[in-house]
């Protein structure tokens, strides 16, 4: 392997990832990423970030991932810096997210040999990758110069979709890893000109397409009349249920369902990550306005019994509310049909009649066309007075008398004006988020981490998203606690971030947990579940030189808005009291249920 061979390979590698559209880079520092790293410095539409943590940088390209619908790359020197990268792998998996691993690597001869800082790396990431190259050693060689091109766009088109996910390049390098410049480069570029500088066009090496299916007009009509016949002349009780959708096209799915929603007058139940919850019409809209509180009154079982479907239709991934889940369960004999892109199947329920591999965002306005209408009246009243009827008590709940948890995410939203991201951590965050938020005219871009539901590399990600725009997060103190070392990223000046820290001393959510509560478990509850852990989080903001002030819940809305759009990152923590928070939670969807039962008897 000489270093003429090392100096071509990683430059054709870094310059194709850039004619494919890769423009972040998230790189920890280490030696055998050394060509890698000096070469796509030369790349000027490359951003390149460092990290000291692998784990970090890794979910960092994850959030710009989520939030461009473009894979960023990540890139890490040999030995246990790669496997510091599966958790975010495992993210990108499971929530669709373009991502593109790069993990540096000894050449084959030190593997396995007992040679420093060489692991297996090929097959690290197992199934959660799309797609998985161990490349070859460097060689001066027009064939292999130009394959190199080719699977490096082949990785990149297999990371956007669809469905999109992680691809993982390992590239093996050996000595000398320092850049060459000299006669034995400059024959080679003479001698093959294309495979040393790739098309003269700056375009990539290979144009790959990959597109989801589209229904033809027979497969189309043959859809609306399964979904229309349940109702015959009467009017179809028919529902929407948009879940969770891949981040870069989230509004554009979102907002197809919303429009499907309204053409047929069917309620739409949209979870706040599928991007039909907020901006799509709201009170008083001419587009369908999104059920709220539907979390909160859907766990009564009069309720669910009462709103009883002909159809449902839904969208993307498994919605967040399990009270939600739990209603679709109930009507499992109803016609459950399923759009999905496809990639992974999204019917734990077992409950789908119909599953079709599709684009929702061109599928349902087609389908509109020919549903226009639809519902039955007396059934679209029916949902409109259980939203009227839950908005009523959502809006009434009295911060200033009971403040609890989930007033603060219902703050934010009310704060965010348009055009906001917000990234909602998982836990109690996003589960107040669905139940607490009502719907609003406004645009708000809402992602968060759900593919696999975890609380690590919640700030990373936040940071990530921040390459698209201002972000607002809002975190508990445990997963402000488990990636403390995201917030190294407040060091770059253009990524601003606004952490909104429920600080409620451990895991609230384990309150609802059935041992929760019970005397005789009182104990272990605490030390083995809640883990009270009485941080100070001043003093990790002052490490990062970052302001962080107190506030009350009532506080949140007015300072949120405040310092929205501002240049620099800061954290508003709010400290609150899980087990009273966990009272109010329970109070308010009791008198949502009572509300909503009124209302449809």
């Amino acid at each position: 392997m000489s270093a003429a061979a090392t100096t071509l390979w990683a430059r054709a590698l870094a310059q194709e990832l850039v004619r494919c559209g890769v423009r972040e880079v998230a790189l920890a520092p280490g030696s055998r990423s050394t060509p890698l790293v000096l070469a796509m410095e030369r790349q000027e539409r490359l951003k390149l970030r460092v990290h000291l943590d692998e784990r970090s940088a890794a979910f960092f390209a994850l959030g710009v991932g989520k939030a461009s619908g473009r894979p960023a790359a990540v890139l890490t020197t040999s030995g246990t810096a790669t496997a510091n990268l599966l958790p975010a792998v495992v993210e990108a998996a499971r929530s669709e997210t373009p991502l593109v691993v790069l993990t540096a690597d000894r050449p084959p001869r030190l593997r396995d040999a007992d040679a420093n800082q060489a692991i297996p790396q090929t097959g690290l990431f197992a199934d959660f990758v799309r797609l998985a190259f161990d490349l070859a050693p460097p060689v001066l060689g027009g064939p292999e110069l130009r394959h190199l091109r080719g699977q490096v766009c082949r990785a990149v088109a297999e990371a956007r979709g669809a469905p999109a996910g992680p691809v993982h390049l390992n590239v093996p390098f050996d000595k000398p890893l320092e850049p060459y410049e000299g006669p034995e480069l400059e024959a080679f570029q003479a001698e093959h000109p294309l495979a040393a500088a790739g098309r003269p066009d700056g375009a990539p090496w290979v144009r790959v397409h990959r597109g989801a299916r589209r229904l033809d007009e027979e497969e189309l009509h043959g859809l609306a009349a399964a979904l229309r016949a349940p109702g015959g002349q009467a009017g179809v009780r028919g529902v929407v249920v948009a879940g969770p959708a891949p981040g870069g096209g989230g509004l554009r799915t979102g907002s197809a369902a919303a429009h499907f929603a309204a053409a047929t007058g069917w309620p739409l139940l949209a979870d706040p990550l599928s991007g039909g919850r907020f901006g799509t019409g709201g009170s008083g809209g001419g587009e369908a306005t999104a059920v709220a509180g539907y979390d909160l009154f859907l766990r009564d079982a009069a309720v669910r019994a009462a709103l009883a479907p002909d159809v449902v239709l839904r969208v993307g991934a498994s919605p967040s509310s399990a009270a939600l889940l739990t209603w679709l369960e109930h009507h499992q004999g109803t016609e459950q049909v399923l759009l999905d892109a496809g990639g992974r199947w999204k019917d734990h329920l077992a409950i789908a009649a119909r599953a079709l591999e599709v684009d929702p965002a061109d599928t349902l306005p087609r389908l509109a066309e020919l549903l226009g209408g639809v519902g039955e009246e007396a059934w679209g009243q029916r949902w409109r007075a259980a939203d009227e009827a839950a908005r009523s008590v959502l809006e009434e709940d009295p911060a200033e008398a009971e403040p609890h948890e989930a007033q603060v995410l219902a703050a934010v939203v009310e704060a965010a004006g348009d055009g906001q991201i917000l990234f909602v951590s998982n836990s109690m965050p996003i589960r107040d988020l669905d139940g607490f938020a009502p719907p609003r005219d406004t645009t708000l871009r809402v992602l968060g981490n759900r593919g696999a539901s975890g609380i690590d590399g919640i700030v990373s990600t936040a940071f990530g998203v921040a390459t698209q725009g201002p972000v607002v997060c809002v975190l508990g103190d445990l997963a402000f606690f488990h990636d403390q070392n995201g917030l190294l990223w407040s060091r770059e000046r253009d990524l601003p971030v606004l952490f909104v820290l429920v600080d409620n001393d451990g895991g609230s959510i384990f309150r609802m947990l059935p041992i929760a509560g019970e005397a005789d478990h009182e104990d272990a509850f605490t030390e083995y579940f809640t883990t009270p852990h009485g941080m100070e989080f001043k003093h990790a903001a002052a490490l990062q030189g970052l302001p962080l002030e107190d506030l009350q819940v009532t506080e949140v809305r007015d300072t949120v808005a405040a310092y929205l759009g501002g240049p620099e990152t800061r954290i508003l923590r709010v400290r609150t009291d899980s087990e009273a928070s966990h009272a109010a939670r329970r109070r308010v969807a009791a008198e949502v249920a009572r509300r909503v039962r009124a209302a449809l008897a």
